[in-house]
């Protein structure tokens, strides 16, 4: 049985042929070239997040009160990381968030199909975003055997939002993911002081362009007045009045597994399963759209006991395996990374995607393996030790 460890035994045997990997296998790395492979408008857009970005370092500084207790002379040697979430089976809990510039990190500016066609190699679900480069239909057509689940920021024209949930049914999403926490932008001021703000320059609005329902919004075609479909884009995309009075609209939707994403208050978890969900997002958007905000870790147990027997997904601060392995410690059914795998398309491409993808599952599989750990679940809170 192959384990995603032996990902670094290929890595040894190519430096005895005199071939040295390429591409970063630390996460500090990733970024530092990141920031002259990509350009800067996008670079602020990706790395960047709300305020004085307090929270979107101490998403990641979070992990480190958390040690894993290792586990002695427990045999280990195939190890067994698939998970069940909302009624799939998946050979690893590892997913790619959403991500709404990922289009444009790729240097042909197709990053969205560089990423699907990632998750078919590598087995990993792509959580495409609304906002693309390309068309959801031709993003999910390079998903191969992977299921992939769609994200929907909900938009005020309801009938819009469901054209979009249909056509990602009609396209092959597995799952809709509803993100909760931005039907308004945050205070970004990297973004801010560069005046930058992508979609509002007519990019990644594929999906807005391609439907019947938001063309028949223009006096004139996307093609013919970009900026005119932009900024009818700007006034449609968010709907500020989005309450817990919708949820039972939002899951008449779709038969689709239904996730929430944004979920952090275990009050929320409780009234999220009680209005039909099949799924718990537990995130605060990586720090990107509210600062000063609790790491998103810290509370995920407390998310994670309120959900009970309904799957958790987690995203927030992870930036390498041993963050997917804390987090699956902690409950997490499935963990989701943004930034890395984005820095991965702009020095790779879809291999970028592939290297990085394949180094987390490596480092997390083998932590478990030296640390004794043969299984997720084996993973529970009492591996984990508060260390600071």
């Amino acid at each position: 049985m192959a384990n995603f460890g032996d990902f670094q035994l290929e890595i040894y045997l190519r430096g005895l042929a005199g071939v040295v990997e390429s591409l970063p296998l630390t996460f500090s790395e990733l970024e530092r070239r990141a920031e002259t492979a990509l350009p800067p408008g996008i670079l602020s857009y990706v790395a960047g997040g709300a305020g004085n970005e307090y929270t979107q370092r101490a998403n990641v500084k979070a992990f480190d009160r958390y040690g894993l207790i290792p586990r002695m002379l427990v045999a280990a040697p195939d190890r067994d990381l698939s998970v069940e979430l909302c009624g799939l089976s998946l050979p690893s809990p590892l997913m790619m968030a959403p991500i709404g510039v990922i289009g444009l990190c790729a240097q042909d500016g197709h990053g969205d199909l560089a990423t699907a066609r990632a998750a078919a190699r590598t087995g990993v679900p792509m959580i495409a975003s609304t906002l693309t480069v390309d068309p959801l239909e031709e993003v999910a057509a390079q998903f191969g055997d992977t299921p992939g689940f769609f994200q929907l920021y909900t938009p005020k024209d309801h009938e819009l939002a469901e054209s979009f949930v249909s056509r990602a049914e009609a396209a092959g999403f597995k799952g809709i993911v509803v993100t909760l926490d931005t039907w308004i932008p945050g205070w970004r001021p990297r973004d801010l002081t560069a005046g930058n703000f992508p979609q509002l320059r007519g990019h990644c609005l594929a999906n807005y362009f391609t439907d019947p329902l938001f063309r028949e919004k223009l006096e004139k075609s996307p093609e013919e007045d970009p900026r005119a479909a932009a900024l009818e884009w700007a006034v449609t995309f968010g709907d500020p009045t989005l309450s817990w009075d919708d949820l039972p609209w939002l899951r008449s939707l779709t038969k689709l597994p239904l996730l929430l994403k944004g979920i952090c208050h275990p009050e929320d978890v409780r009234r999220a399963i009680d209005g039909g969900v099949d799924g718990i997002y537990c995130s605060n958007h990586g720090g990107r759209q509210a600062n000063g905000g609790v790491p998103a870790v810290d509370l995920l147990a407390g998310v994670v006991a309120a959900a009970g027997d309904t799957p958790v997904v987690f995203d927030s601060g992870v930036r390498g395996g041993e963050h997917i392995v804390k987090a699956l410690a902690l409950g997490a059914t499935a963990v989701a990374v943004g930034r890395p795998y984005a820095y991965g398309l702009a020095l790779g491409g879809e291999d970028g995607i592939v290297h990085v993808l394949r180094s987390l599952l490596a480092e997390a599989d083998l932590l478990m393996a030296v640390d004794g750990y043969p299984t997720i679940g084996d993973l529970t809170p009492e591996a984990l030790m508060i260390t600071l």
